[in-house]
């Protein structure tokens, strides 16, 4: 298949590339270079909404994964708006390109988070629950809307809903310095449920929702198994053979890091990954201890 990536340098960009180019399928990523392209390369200019439909014409499906990281630094208003701005400017910049396309492209996929729901506590959250409060949910629920807008007749638009994925880098990288010296443990009270999904899984629900025409809408992409922080954190340090018994406590990490702490970090989203289930997608790694284990190279 012909396949459209943006983001394509990110942590799931790299892993997806990678992945699609090991199945046989011809990638073709977006770049914000002008020149000096390299032959699957192509440029674009999401800030100023210029790509030429004719990159995206014919495509089996676009991938779109822009977006500055949600988790680089204390959310103030100007980090506000580039969060915004980087996801809504691209995917608006793509869908108009995709409408004009001839033909149009067959599939869109387009980033999201669990995020969308807010902080839930115990609620048992699926596609059909209604979206939460606070920047995070609106930024979600904006993001989706604009990605949405490409649904058609002929292009089927699935919006992924994902979940701290399990990876080299992101948030266990961030996590892996302080395990690693025996000072790591549960953040604020430690009961609150963090959806989670494995690398291989994002992968493995891209190349399931190629030809899967009963994936349409938003799509909750996280493992089956729930996991609450105190056991995620548990699970790392038993794998990194150190104790998990210094919590992060939640003033402490509000002060640090205001809103985001908040919204990343001490939020409960019970998440279950309805959508996939009913799809007939079989989860690659489900087990967080294993997904730790191989992410890590530690199978032992």
């Amino acid at each position: 298949m012909k396949i459209v990536i943006s983001g394509a340098s990110g942590l799931v960009g790299s892993a997806l590339c990678s992945g699609l180019a090991a199945e046989g399928h011809g990638i073709v990523r977006l770049v914000r270079r002008q020149d000096d392209l390299g032959p699957n390369e192509a440029p674009w200019n999401p800030a100023a909404g210029k790509l030429d439909p004719a990159i995206v014409a014919g495509a089996d499906a676009v991938i779109n994964l822009n977006g500055r990281n949600i988790g680089e630094g204390r959310w103030n208003a100007r980090i506000k708006k580039e969060l915004y701005s980087s996801r809504l400017d691209a995917t608006t910049t793509i869908v108009e390109a995709m409408a004009v396309a001839e033909p149009r492209p067959a599939l869109l996929v387009n980033a999201s988070a669990t995020g969308f729901y807010g902080d839930r506590g115990e609620e048992v959250l699926d596609e059909s629950s209604s979206a939460g409060d606070g920047f995070l949910s609106d930024l979600c629920c904006d993001w989706e809307a604009a990605a949405l807008k490409a649904r058609s007749d002929r292009t089927r638009v699935v919006c992924m809903r994902l979940g701290m994925v399990v990876a080299k880098g992101g948030a266990l990288a961030r996590m892996l310095p302080l395990f690693k010296i025996g000072l790591g443990g549960p953040i604020g009270s430690g009961r609150q449920y963090w959806p989670w999904v494995a690398m291989d899984d994002v992968v493995g629900f891209v190349q399931f929702a190629l030809t899967n025409e009963k994936l349409t809408g938003p799509v909750n992409l996280v493992s089956p198994e729930e996991c609450r922080c105190k056991e995620f954190t548990q699970t790392l340090a038993r794998v990194l053979h150190r104790p998990a018994a210094l919590p992060a406590p939640a003033f402490a990490l509000r002060l640090a890091l205001g809103e985001m702490a908040e919204a990343l970090l001490l939020a409960s989203l019970r998440v279950r990954p309805h959508a996939l289930e009913k799809a007939g997608y079989t989860f690659r790694m489900p087990r967080l201890e294993k997904a730790i284990r191989i992410t890590l190279g530690r199978a032992n």
